[in-house]
C-alpha cells in the first residue's frame, strides 16, 4: 500500500494533465498512456510510474472488462478493434475529468476563486453591490456567481450546495446551518401621500387595522414579519396583493391600493409617506448564514471573515 501511494503523483496547483488525471482515474490514464506510446516501458516512463503497475492495471482493467484491448508483442502493444473503441470514450471521458479538475481548483484559488452569493431582492440596489466593491478593494480578481430571490429559496439553494453563504430575513435557526446576525432594518408604515394618516410622523400599527394591505408573497421572510407585527397589533391583515418585490409594492401604495410594511427605499419614492411605527419593535433583521459543516474554499472563506466584520454596518443607508 505504502508503495502504490508513492508511486502516484499527488494534485497540486502544479500538477501538469497527467497528473491529474492520473489521480483521479488511473487505470484509464494508464490505458490512454499506453495506447498513446504503443509500448509499455516507454509510457511507464512517461508516466512516471512504475512499469510493474501499469503492466497489473492494464491487466485488471481487460480483465474487468472482460475483453483484450491489446496486442502484445513483448514490450510492444497495439490496439485492437475493442481497444481502439474504447480509447475513444476514454479520451473524452479523461478530458472532462481535467476539465472538472481545473474548474474546480480554479473556484478555489485564493487570489481568483468563486463565491456562490445570495441576497434578497431589497439588497440588491445598494447594500450588495456595496459590500462587493469593497471586498473586492483587497480581492480583485474574486469572481462571484450572484443569486437573488426570497430568504427560503436561498435556503433551500444553501442546502443544496447550490451557494456558499446568503443575506437573508428572518436570521435562520436550524440545525444544519450556521447563522450570525448582522444588522437591522426599521420598517415603516408605507401609505399614499394623501392618506389620512400621511400627516403623522408616527403610527401605532394598530390604526391600520382596517386598511388594505399590500405585502409580499407567502414565504417571503418580510411576508412573515409583517403577520406577525399585525397578529402582535391584534388584527389580521386584509390583502389586497400579493407581489414579489418590495419596490412594486411601495408603487402600489402610491397608485392607492393599501398601505404596506417596508424597510426603507434605496431612494425616496414620490406619491408615498413613510410613517415610523411606534408600541412594537418593528425591524427586519439581516443575518448571513452558511451550510454547517462545509469546508470552505479561501475565496469563500474571505468573504465571509469579510461579511461578519460589517456586524452593525451592513446597510449602507440609515434605518
Amino acid at each position: 500500500m505504502e508503495h502504490q501511494l508513492r508511486s502516484q503523483p499527488r494534485l497540486s496547483h502544479n500538477s501538469d494533465v497527467e497528473d491529474i488525471v492520473t489521480l483521479l482515474a488511473p487505470r484509464l490514464a494508464y490505458f490512454a498512456g499506453v495506447a498513446r506510446t504503443e509500448h509499455v516501458t516507454r509510457a511507464a516512463q512517461e508516466m512516471q510510474v512504475p512499469q510493474s503497475t501499469l503492466s497489473r492495471a492494464l491487466v485488471r482493467l481487460e480483465r474487468d472488462l472482460g475483453v483484450d484491448l491489446f496486442a502484445r508483442r513483448g514490450r510492444t502493444v497495439s490496439l485492437t478493434p475493442a481497444g481502439r473503441t474504447f480509447l475513444a470514450s476514454v479520451e473524452r471521458a479523461l478530458g472532462e475529468v481535467e476539465r472538472a479538475a481545473e474548474s474546480v481548483r480554479a473556484d478555489a484559488d485564493p487570489a481568483s476563486g468563486k463565491v456562490a452569493f445570495g441576497f434578497l431582492h431589497t439588497m440588491g440596489s445598494e447594500t450588495v453591490p456595496g459590500l462587493i466593491r469593497a471586498f473586492r478593494a483587497d480581492h480583485p480578481r474574486v469572481r462571484f456567481s450572484l443569486v437573488q430571490n426570497y430568504g427560503e429559496a436561498m435556503l433551500e439553494r444553501l442546502r443544496a450546495g447550490e451557494l456558499d453563504l446568503c443575506l437573508t430575513s428572518p436570521v435562520p435557526d436550524a440545525p444544519d446551518l450556521v447563522a450570525r446576525r448582522l444588522d437591522e432594518q426599521r420598517l415603516r408604515l408605507v401609505v399614499p401621500d394623501d392618506h389620512r394618516l400621511a400627516s403623522r410622523k408616527r403610527v401605532r400599527l394598530a390604526e391600520a387595522a382596517d386598511e388594505a394591505f399590500v405585502t409580499l408573497e407567502p414565504g417571503y421572510g418580510l411576508r412573515r414579519i409583517t403577520d406577525d407585527l399585525c397578529q402582535e397589533a391584534g388584527f389580521k391583515p386584509r390583502v389586497a396583493f400579493e407581489g414579489e418585490e418590495a419596490e412594486t409594492l411601495r408603487g402600489l401604495v402610491a397608485a392607492g391600493l393599501g398601505v404596506a410594511l417596508l424597510p426603507p427605499p434605496a431612494v425616496p419614492r414620490p406619491g408615498v409617506v413613510e410613517l415610523t411605527v411606534t408600541g412594537q419593535r418593528a425591524v427586519r433583521e439581516i443575518g448571513v448564514a452558511w451550510l454547517a459543516e462545509r469546508p470552505d474554499t479561501p475565496p469563500v472563506a474571505a468573504f465571509k471573515e469579510f461579511l461578519l466584520s460589517r456586524k452593525g454596518k451592513l446597510l449602507q443607508q440609515s434605518t
